[in-house]
């Protein structure tokens, strides 16, 4: 740089995370660029629009506008849980409040009147909680006699949920407490629906969302606004934030960046983005975050700029100056410091230990390495910064990190966001913390690789793993060395099993519709999957189905996967998701549908004695009876 950067300069750059990411944490992209900023001694703030839009949203005014809004809705076009909300509409102002300070932790004790199923109105989403069938406590099985706190936690969300869905009925299709107008921008090789969308009158969500924006402009008046968009579900609140900035401070720069950026976007040549940002950066932020910060200060030229798209006449321009990213040993410590935090919500989805962990609890969110060191799988967008660029913090590098966030946060809780973590890595972490004496809990995603050793798993228990998510993907073997997954099934098999003996909850990602994958694969990967719940090796898990990417192996090189690539849509936008002609012609969107409905079931220990083929709708016939061994698990593991 050619001077330092700082208060001194009278420069403030303010992120905020937009709408919609997660309630119950802070989404950590802005904790980590606060963080690497205020570490060089720059002005840096942040604010978290998408807590503070639904907390607005649940207000008991803002509901009273809600209501007013159902009510000139025709009675015949009414959603049951539009009807539900105005026969109760009452109920639930004078109860709102109240939830949300229990799910904030601030009123625990309301736990007993939630849990008794006479507190909160109860409208379609709580018809799931009935379907258990015990007529008397349909919710034992899963909490007991005590576990009043959880069993109140997940009525509230339910709660919660049916709310959104009237949100979503009556004001705007699109919305939701996680995704919000996703399929605006997801695989969008035209910006028309989302220029559509924004150019639309504000309705009552945007022109909230509208005000919370002006509050936080005017609190902190910066010189640079970073809207960091992680997924496509984020990027139509980011564009409303940055429309409300243009029409109130029209001299304020914007800059625009996130994972979806990063891998969506990279061919990006639509100028009427430009209407709403400046700059659009690409990869890890902090390096180009710089730059604009030089560039808008007058300390560097446009020429200059690091991996940043500008519009330039009315055309789009991709400048890249080289120079090094900063080591990942230097991007500082995340900081919470500016984030509501004592008003997250610790919501509880689904009645399964591991899979809450996503949405319950406030974790400290923590990276062990940018980039992946693997770096192989097929389906994996391998050629990205975010997975080629390796770069591993030290031991005590990262355990520093926790203890400073121990001390600014008071939570000894974290969640690794890495791609995959290093066993390597997470043995040094692991001694590190043990020889601090540091006591935590910590979770995060690994491959589920022969490194882990039952001796490796059970040191990091000691240092306080509680669960570990991994890529599992299509479990047949012929795939998985298709994959480059370097894994087997006998070998994800007993790795999952050391680590649920050392009390370690286990989840796996699952996937559908790989190039050449079968019936029959289908039929068997499934089977596998059963025999690995029943067996205790899973506690969760989630199907997702394929997708091809351009920045793939799978994409750069379809001829080696047996597949035809599709032409990509005409368009200067979103061009990542490529389509594809699989020559077997399987189903995969009606085998989906089994593989979903299997894998809920299996997460509640429901169902793990059915023959595989009743969860798919196929004729008999048409779905081959497995061929693997209905004990080969139980086998693999009794040979340890």
């Amino acid at each position: 740089m050619n001077k330092p950067l700082g208060k001194q300069s009278g420069f403030r750059v303010l992120s905020l995370i937009p709408p919609m990411t997660q309630l119950n944490t802070p989404y950590p992209v802005s904790a980590y660029l606060t963080g690497f900023l205020r570490s060089l001694g720059i002005d840096a703030c942040q604010d978290d629009l998408a807590l503070k839009l639904v907390l607005a949203l649940l207000r008991p005014d803002t509901l009273a506008q809600l209501r007013q809004e159902a009510l000139d809705v025709p009675i015949e076009a009414r959603s049951a849980v539009v009807n539900q909300f105005l026969d109760h509409f009452e109920r639930y102002t004078e109860t709102i409040d109240a939830t949300l300070a229990f799910l904030q932790g601030r009123d625990p004790t309301l736990c007993h009147r939630i849990a008794a199923r006479g507190f909160l109105p109860e409208g379609p989403r709580f018809a799931a909680v009935d379907a258990y069938g015990e007529e008397e406590d349909p919710l034992g099985w899963a909490f007991g006699a005590l576990g009043q706190q959880d069993r109140a936690r997940h009525l509230a969300t339910l709660y919660l949920n049916d709310l959104a869905d009237v949100w979503r009925d009556v004001v705007d299709p699109r919305f939701s407490f996680v995704r919000y107008a996703e399929s605006l921008a997801s695989s969008q090789a035209s910006y028309d629906p989302m220029a559509q969308a924004l150019a639309a009158p504000l309705n009552l969500i945007d022109r909230t969302l509208d005000s919370l924006t002006q509050s936080a402009l005017a609190a902190h008046e910066p010189d640079l606004l970073v809207l960091s968009v992680p997924f496509p579900g984020a990027l139509y609140g980011a564009l409303r934030i940055a429309q409300t900035a243009r029409r109130i401070r029209p001299g304020l720069r914007i800059a625009l960046g996130g994972g979806y950026v990063n891998t969506e976007l990279r061919e990006l040549g639509e100028p009427r983005l430009f209407d709403w940002v400046d700059f659009v950066t690409l990869d890890a932020g902090e390096r180009p975050l710089l730059s604009l910060i030089e560039h808008i200060q007058g300390q560097r030229g446009a020429s200059r700029l690091q991996r940043c798209f500008t519009c330039v006449d009315g055309a789009v321009k991709y400048t890249n100056m080289a120079e090094p990213d900063i080591p990942f040993d230097e991007v500082g410590t995340p900081t919470w410091q500016g984030l509501p935090i004592d008003q997250y919500l610790s919501l509880l989805d689904l009645l399964n230990p591991m899979h809450r962990l996503w949405s319950d609890g406030r974790w400290n969110k923590l990276t062990v390495a940018h980039g992946c060191y693997w770096k192989k799988c097929s389906f994996c967008d391998v050629s990205l910064d975010y997975i080629s660029r390796y770069d591993a913090a030290s031991a005590q590098v990262l355990v520093d990190r926790m203890e400073k966030l121990i001390a600014e946060s008071g939570q000894t809780g974290f969640h690794l966001v890495d791609e995959a973590a290093p066993p390597k890595a997470l043995k040094a972490m692991a001694e590190e913390i043990l020889r601090r004496g540091l006591k935590v809990s910590w979770w995060g995603n690994i491959r589920f690789e022969k490194t882990f050793t039952p001796e490796l798993v059970n040191l990091l228990a000691d240092s306080g793993c509680i669960a570990l998510s991994g890529g599992l993907e299509v479990a047949s073997d012929r795939l998985l060395q298709l994959m480059k997954k370097g894994v087997s099934v006998q070998q994800v098999a007993r790795v999952t099993r050391s680590m649920a003996d050392a009390g370690i909850l286990v989840h796996a990602y699952l996937m559908y519709g790989f190039p050449t994958q079968t019936v029959e694969d289908t039929v068997d990967a499934l089977e596998y999957v059963r025999q690995l719940f029943d067996a205790g090796c899973l506690h969760s898990g989630f199907f997702h189905r394929f997708a091809c990417t351009v920045h793939s192996p799978v994409g750069q090189d379809p001829q080696a996967y047996g597949i035809e690539l599709l032409p990509l849509p005409e368009g200067r936008f979103a061009r990542n998701d490529v389509g594809f002609v699989d020559p077997t012609g399987a189903d995969h969107d009606l085998l989906g549908r089994g593989l979903k409905a299997a894998i809920y079931n299996y997460m509640h220990g429901i169902g793990l004695e059915r023959d595989v083929r009743e969860w798919f709708d196929l004729p008999r016939k048409q779905c081959p009876r497995p061929t693997v061994r209905p004990d080969a698990v139980r086998r693999w593991l009794q040979e340890l």
